[in-house]
């Protein structure tokens, strides 16, 4: 009996020839299973008496065997990493190129917001160190207002805030209140800007006014005097008055700066280089310089700016020192080395806001126009002229000369270009 299933036999089926067979024939090509790629459409029905033999897929579906045969994936295609791709893709969509147009606006985008915070910040820091003490609605009998603006900028001898050594240093003495050291009116047109020395020995006459602190009115009795004792008398506001009634100028803003304040400013913007036509030297003040160009620390310059005994014409002589050195100062001050290095500008605008009173209505632009404006006139861009002066009066003050000061107040006045030349 045949145990095999129908239609085999142990000679394979009689008349067909396989291995050990009698036969010489050659046994037939052998029929290998065939390996599934995928799922089929549906089970086959195996041969009869064979048992149900697994389905061979690629590993999906359920039931599903690794076979470990490629999928038929060739490189390049997708879901598939080969030669093709970039290292480190394995088939991964390569990164996108980056949007510099993107990057660049935004970066500017942040940098504009913060220089906007910086400045905005910097504009009220400063602000809030401005002392605005001096009040122009105390002043009486005030000129009408004409073209452009004026500033009256004062040097004082105050000593306020110096320590011993420092007033030491800086020869400065130590004599109880304030005097002025220098005045001067400039005058910010459209027509060029000018600088005019007013000496402190200019003879003028007190006019009548209203005490600043006692708020009591003093009439005038045609008194005269040198022209700092008016504030040596009632401070700001009667040098201001005075100066009014003298000119017919009307005076728009008013700044100050002590000794003290004056060094700092100066050593805060990294010293102010001038040249020096001829040697000087002054016990007084402290000055001993050679002729030729150097650069001036706050020392130095506070001596520069404070000699007149080593000098012929004396206080004259003076005021063209001042004159000179303060645009230097402010030419120095408004360059990009210090404007845009915040290690020089914050010290400067500090040591310059802390001893700086100004009048009650300047603001920070007031105050910037003004050095801006000091500034130019250094480069060219307007005038500096002291007074004119005719002589020396029968007190043996500074005689100022009559006719050449009107003509002087109505072009400053009509903002027209100043032709009169002071000494």
């Amino acid at each position: 009996m045949n145990d095999w299933p129908e239609g085999w036999s142990g000679n394979n089926g009689g008349d067909r020839h396989g291995r050990g067979g009698a036969s010489a024939q050659p046994e037939g090509p052998r029929v290998m299973r065939q390996v599934q790629r995928g799922r089929a459409p549906g089970p086959s029905a195996p041969p009869h008496g064979v048992p149900q033999q697994p389905t061979y897929t690629d590993g999906h579906g359920e039931g599903g065997y690794d076979s470990g045969y490629n999928t038929g994936q060739v490189y390049g295609a997708p879901g598939g990493g080969g030669p093709q791709d970039p290292p480190g893709s394995y088939g991964q969509d390569p990164r996108p190129a980056p949007d510099w147009r993107r990057r660049i606006k935004w970066t500017a985008i942040t940098l504009v917001t913060v220089l906007v915070v910086v400045s905005v910040g910097t504009y009220f820091w400063a602000d809030s160190k401005l002392k605005r003490e001096v009040d122009l609605s105390k002043v009486i009998d005030r000129p009408d207002a004409g073209e452009g603006t004026n500033y009256l900028i004062v040097g004082s001898d105050s000593r306020a805030g110096m320590s011993a050594e420092e007033k030491k240093k800086l020869h400065t003495g130590s004599a109880a209140g304030k005097r002025t050291d220098s005045m001067m009116i400039l005058h910010v047109g459209d027509n060029g800007n000018t600088m005019i020395s007013l000496p402190r020995d200019s003879n003028v006459t007190i006019p009548t006014f209203k005490g600043s602190e006692s708020g009591k009115t003093y009439q005038g009795t045609g008194r005269q005097v040198k022209l700092n004792a008016a504030y040596a008398e009632d401070g700001p506001e009667l040098l201001v008055r005075t100066v009014e009634a003298n000119t017919g100028l009307r005076i728009d803003h008013y700044a100050e700066i002590g000794f003290g304040g004056f060094a700092k400013i100066v050593d805060a913007v990294g010293g102010v280089e001038m040249d020096i036509p001829k040697a000087f030297k002054d016990d007084k003040s402290g000055a001993d310089f050679q002729a030729g160009k150097q650069t001036l620390n706050g020392e130095q310059a506070l001596a520069f700016v404070r000699t007149r005994y080593a000098f012929a014409n004396s206080d004259l002589d003076r005021t063209k020192n001042q004159q000179k050195f303060l645009s230097a100062l402010a030419s120095q001050t408004a360059t990009p080395g210090t404007v845009l290095n915040p290690f020089k500008l914050y010290p400067t605008m500090g040591a310059g806001l802390d001893t700086l009173t100004v009048d009650t209505d300047m603001s920070l632009f007031d105050l910037g126009s003004m050095f801006w404006a000091m500034k130019g006139i250094t480069g060219g861009d307007g005038k500096s002229m002291n007074m004119p002066i005719s002589g020396n009066s029968a007190n043996g003050n500074l005689q100022w000369d009559t006719a050449k000061v009107k003509t002087l107040v109505n072009q400053l006045k009509n903002d027209e270009k100043v032709t009169v030349s002071g000494n």
